[in-house]
């Protein structure tokens, strides 16, 4: 059984976000809290939070353990890019990308 948690418009860009994802993919829920513990970056700590609401959800929702859970997928994809305009040399101005990820993550039960 599948179970997961989606964080969206979260305030990183997806390809620092991707890094992190990328660590937790096909482990045990134990061993990529572990491992997002450990990462010192930014996205880990978002990251671990929405593996945590998926843990929840799979306990609350489908009464399946933590022990059998393992990450399935963790997708970061792109959200809507806040624009935002700062001055330059000249009177001129340079548009600001502030980039925005949608987070998922997607757990399965090892034991059928």
């Amino acid at each position: 059984m599948q179970v997961k948690a989606i964080g969206k418009y979260i305030r990183i860009s997806p390809f620092k976000a991707r890094r992190t994802a990328n660590l937790i993919k096909g482990k045990r829920v134990q061993e990529a809290v572990s491992i997002l513990k450990l990462t010192p970056r930014k996205s880990s700590r978002i990251i671990e939070k929405i593996l945590k609401s998926a843990m929840a959800n799979a306990k609350n929702n489908f009464n399946l353990f933590p022990d059998h859970l393992y990450v399935k997928k963790a997708l970061v994809d792109k959200g809507p890019t806040l624009k935002r305009v700062k001055p330059r040399a000249r009177g001129r101005a340079d548009v600001m990308r502030r980039r925005t990820s949608h987070i998922t993550i997607v757990l399965e039960s090892s034991e059928k």
